[in-house]
């Protein structure tokens, strides 16, 4: 059996637009449906939603049939957390709230065995397929993805620093805390916010890393896709689930 390869890392390191879809709802069945709908990655978060390893491990499961690639929202850069979910077989990991070359530097190592990093060693883990891909421990590098979010000023004033990071593979503008570190709570859309961001994805692609970036607005994420990201999720299961429920439940009970 061989080491499974990332196209993922593979398509933005090559500048392929990625599309992928956000999701939080937490269950294997839902992640397995989505995984068939043509995106080419989902976002699997452990930040902002209920999802914990063994959450996370049959999810991976659910979606080995599809070509779709699993990223994984970290709920911090915390080492232990990275080293369980790459032994439960993701290869591509998002950490939240970088801000500096120093903190990068921390991540990448905890993706890394000795003497490049920190990560645990087990010698037959889901990744290495219980031991049934050979050498696993000294090819895993090479599939592995490290994706490093971009949330606050000082992570802006950083940026190149951060990109500078060997082992860092791409920065994730979120919008979301980004726009309250700018002093517009809940105002993602505002045009100083939007500005900023296309701004900051024209940095990130000047350092030769790739980009990207989550928003439901369709026109901000074709406007973010002009500016130069690589990878773009374009909605997520929640908000998908709740809005079109609403809508067939307000269509039957109008008048």
């Amino acid at each position: 059996m061989d080491l499974p390869k990332n196209s993922f890392k593979a398509a933005i390191a090559e500048g392929r637009q990625q599309i992928g879809l956000w999701s939080s709802l937490a269950s294997h069945i839902s992640t397995e449906v989505i995984a068939g709908s043509g995106f080419d990655w989902i976002l699997l978060d452990m930040e902002h939603s209920p999802n914990d390893l063994a959450d996370i491990y049959v999810q991976l499961q659910a979606i080995m049939e599809s070509p779709t690639q699993a990223v994984i929202r970290m709920p911090s850069d915390d080492p232990i957390a990275i080293k369980r979910i790459l032994d439960a077989g993701a290869q591509s990991l998002m950490i939240p709230n970088v801000e500096d070359a120093a903190q990068a530097a921390r991540v990448v190592a905890a993706t890394r065995y000795a003497p490049r990093g920190v990560r645990g060693f087990s010698q037959a883990p889901r990744a290495a397929r219980f031991g049934r891909v050979p050498d696993y421990h000294a090819r895993c590098e090479a599939e592995i993805c490290v994706i490093l979010q971009i949330e606050s000023q000082k992570a802006l004033d950083n940026i190149e620093e951060i990109a500078a990071v060997e082992g860092v593979d791409a920065l994730f503008v979120g919008p979301g805390d980004l726009s309250t570190s700018l002093g517009y709570l809940g105002k993602q859309g505002h045009p100083d916010v939007v500005e900023t961001i296309e701004k900051t994805i024209g940095r990130v692609v000047k350092t030769g890393k790739a980009c990207g970036i989550l928003t439901g607005d369709e026109a901000l994420a074709r406007r973010y896709i002009a500016a130069g990201t690589a990878f773009t999720a374009v909605g997520s299961d929640m908000t998908l689930l709740a809005r079109t429920t609403e809508q067939l439940a307000a269509r039957f009970k109008q008048g």
